[in-house]
């Protein structure tokens, strides 16, 4: 079916917390019309306004059976390891019997599971595995358009809002009248954007190669704002972050963080690195492919108070001399204000 027939029910069984369940999260703020409920017992009766402040009134539901009409079911957490709870099988084959499409963000493919193959052949359903790829190609740096700006966003931390940052730059450009695209390279900007890869599932000789395809493909527009994924500091997921970077090429990065988060995300007792180590490290590693520079720094001030929100920018912006604002309580335009700046830079500069 195409994308705008798609009506979906997202499967958070009881994990509504925003980190986990940023696929929900980010899928409901910015493709609302593809949702029709959130299957989650603990929050049933509740609507999507009243547990993250966007969705408006999508309700959670407890059972498929109390869900308006649907025909998918997309799995709406992520977890370190990617692998679906055991107690949600169930749940999928009951989707499937209902004839619904299952759609996944987990490193354990639907496809590889044979009761779900089985299960989905028999119904005539499609199992859509977001993070399934068959990319082979090294990089190649050549090839790049120079009318084409490449912002990217870089994090001290996983799950800290550079999806969120990026689309947000994008559109705010678009609003200036600019051309401008998002580009997605994990499985929830996917699905915001409807197109893009999952970078995390690329063998790591062709992260580089992937990323550079994907600037290739959008580079048509007159900016593109790309997606950045893990941290160059996360022991886990640092091999991805760099291959990324060195793939893309920006010329421009914004700093994304959250206020007052001490330990890296699924490794509490490893201390996050202060944001003027992830930028000196950052533009370093950039430069060995493109000359580049940080642009501006996104807060993510969620558990604060506006007061202790605009503080924190405030600090910020004296500390570095970048512009600092939180893209929900002050809007993108300070980001926005950058990245044209650095495009006329950018421009006098190859003239």
């Amino acid at each position: 079916m195409p994308d705008n027939a798609r009506k979906m029910v997202i499967l958070t069984g009881g994990r509504t917390d925003p980190l986990r369940a940023k696929t929900a999260v980010c899928t409901v703020r910015y493709r609302p019309q593809d949702v029709v409920a959130l299957l989650d017992q603990p929050n049933a009766g509740k609507t999507c306004d009243q547990v993250w402040g966007v969705g408006g009134d999508i309700p959670f539901v407890a059972s498929l059976d109390d869900a308006p009409a649907a025909n998918a079911l997309l799995i709406g957490i992520a977890l370190p390891g990617g692998k679906m709870p055991a107690e949600w099988r169930a749940v999928v084959l009951d989707a499937i019997h209902r004839r619904m499409d299952i759609i996944s963000g987990m490193h354990e493919l639907l496809k590889d599971d044979p009761e779900f193959r089985r299960a989905a052949a028999a119904q005539g359903v499609r199992l859509i595995d977001l993070r399934d790829n068959d990319e082979h190609d090294v990089a190649k740096c050549e090839g790049m358009r120079r009318e084409c700006l490449r912002i990217h966003t870089i994090a001290n931390d996983c799950s800290c809002g550079k999806m969120i940052t990026s689309v947000e730059v994008a559109e705010g450009l678009k609003q200036r009248g600019v051309d401008a695209a998002f580009v997605a390279t994990g499985q929830t900007g996917m699905l915001v954007a409807g197109d893009g890869i999952c970078v995390d599932r690329v063998i790591s000789d062709f992260v580089s190669g992937a990323a550079e395809k994907l600037v290739l493909r959008n580079q048509h527009h007159e900016v593109i704002v790309i997606e950045g994924q893990g941290s160059l500091f996360h022991h886990r997921y640092s091999a991805v972050t760099l291959g990324l970077l060195h793939g893309v090429m920006p010329h421009g990065l914004i700093m994304v963080y959250e206020m007052g988060r001490v330990g890296t995300y699924g490794m509490e007792r490893v201390p996050v690195p202060p944001i003027s180590a992830v930028m000196d490290f950052a533009t370093t590693a950039a430069n060995i492919m493109h000359p580049c520079q940080v642009i501006g720094v996104s807060v993510n001030g969620r558990k604060y108070t506006d007061a202790e929100v605009a503080a924190e920018c405030r600090r910020v912006e004296d500390e570095f001399g970048l512009p600092a604002c939180d893209i929900f309580r002050h809007g993108p335009d300070k980001l926005v204000d950058a990245v044209v700046k650095l495009r006329k830079d950018v421009r006098r500069a190859e003239s």
